[in-house]
């Protein structure tokens, strides 16, 4: 939820971040009218209430002649008081649910408009290049012995698979450098639950305008995460966190679900976008005034793991109209795909300001010793997508694979993954 105060104070910024998102600015507007109702129904509440308290003390020592009359005017006050208090909570109920409609305020500098409107940062590494007709990443996985899409299928439907053999040992692989990474800068390992509650996963902002790509057990009433993020944002939840050392850094390993609705005909062949993969994410818990410098933190660690695994990429600043809404900022790391002849996403790391943890009330004591939200992040350090850009780059003609030097310590030294000389 964005901060009650800059709504009042600063309606215009609030407005300019719904233009750039292309959301309805009106909201706004609605939101102010349903702050100034609110104040007015608490302040109604607390005035009577305060006369309720001083006429109770009245009471208390009043002449016997006087009280049946005193108390049959405390009576009526109870009862006003009593129905202040219900309209002060509809009130700010009202606000809450317009209010919460209102996506994070975009940072400044981002860029407007949707999805083909991002700007690139930066390109690293050479377009890998190839002097035969290089193989996609499936025929690679099968020949391998790594990826079986047809068996995935029979089992559990499409976009759906089996990693095996190499394929598994690589995912694993590549999961465990990017923990021994991410404890190397100095986060705390978690296992995370991939089942959360509806307050978890709205606090996140997860069942907004993407609610249909979320995976619901309604008899439980849970619901499936797409990224650790949710269960690690729902982490401290309802806590004051002690930030006196420093942010807390989490690092979630989890399996991952998403109904990928809306994406039929969109990269459906292989293991780019499907139902369920595997996922180490970042996770950050820090004062606001340091979010942006660790939003910047995370990207240079990813972009560390990318290069030592010989990948060619892009850093992009996603626009506002591509932003979830918890995002105030969002830069995502695209890698070449060869036979695509594309980047495609490989890292997305949001700086969520003080968003979630407004909505999931968990705040941090500043010098003065007040409490306050505190500000998240969040950023993928390893996924099962990565897989694609890593056997496609690094194939040879006979369809082996390089294994990249920084991930054979992770293979038991193994250099070269080779066909198996069958399908999958």
């Amino acid at each position: 939820m964005i901060d009650p105060v800059a709504l009042r104070n600063d309606p215009e910024s609030v407005k300019r971040s719904q233009r750039v998102r292309g959301n309805d600015e009106a909201l706004v507007d609605h939101a102010l009218a349903a702050d100034a109702s609110r104040r007015a129904a608490l302040t109604e509440f607390e005035s009577l209430r305060a006369e309720q308290n001083a006429f109770g003390k009245r009471v208390k020592t009043a002449a016997k002649e006087e009280k049946p009359a005193l108390i049959a005017h405390a009576q009526e006050l109870a009862a006003s008081v009593k129905a202040a208090e219900a309209s002060a909570k509809q009130a700010d109920a009202e606000f809450e649910e317009i209010a919460a409609r209102i996506e994070n305020i975009v940072i400044d500098g981002v860029p407007s408009g949707g999805e083909e409107n991002f700007v690139t940062l930066r390109e690293v590494g050479e377009k890998p290049s190839f002097d035969f007709e290089p193989r996609d990443h499936l025929e690679l996985g099968e020949m391998l012995g790594a990826i079986d899409m047809e068996r995935g299928a029979k089992v559990s439907g499409a976009r759906f698979y089996f990693l095996r053999g190499v394929g598994a040992r690589l995912e694993i692989a590549l999961m465990n450098m990017a923990l021994d990474r991410a404890l190397s800068h100095g986060f705390t390992p978690l296992i995370t639950p991939t089942l959360v509650k509806p307050e978890i996963m709205h606090g996140t902002g997860f069942l907004g305008e993407h609610a249909s790509e979320v995976y619901h057990l309604p008899e439980q009433d849970l619901f499936l995460t797409g990224t650790s993020e949710v269960a690690l944002a729902g982490y401290h939840a309802d806590e004051i966190i002690d930030l006196s050392g420093g942010a807390l850094r989490y690092a979630g390993w989890s399996t991952c679900y998403r109904s990928e609705a809306g994406s039929h005909g969109k990269d459906t062949r292989g293991i780019l976008r499907v139902h369920q993969f595997n996922k180490l994410e970042m996770f950050v818990y820090t004062d606001p005034a340091d979010a942006e410098a660790e939003h910047d933190r995370l990207v240079s660690w990813q972009e560390e793991m990318l290069r030592s695994l010989g990948l060619h990429y892009r850093v992009i600043d996603v626009a506002a109209g591509d932003l979830g809404s918890s995002a105030a900022r969002k830069f995502d790391i695209e890698a070449w795909v060869p036979t695509q002849g594309t980047y495609r996403e490989l890292t997305s790391t949001s700086n969520c300001t003080t968003y979630q943890s407004r909505r999931l009330a968990t705040r941090y004591r500043t010098e003065g010793g007040k409490p306050a939200p505190v500000a998240t992040l969040n950023g993928t350090l390893a996924t099962t997508r990565w897989l694609v850009a890593i056997l496609e780059t690094h194939q040879q003609a006979d369809g082996s694979v390089v294994v990249p030097e920084a991930l054979r310590p992770y293979l038991g030294g193994l250099e070269v993954l080779t066909p198996t000389g069958q399908k999958a």
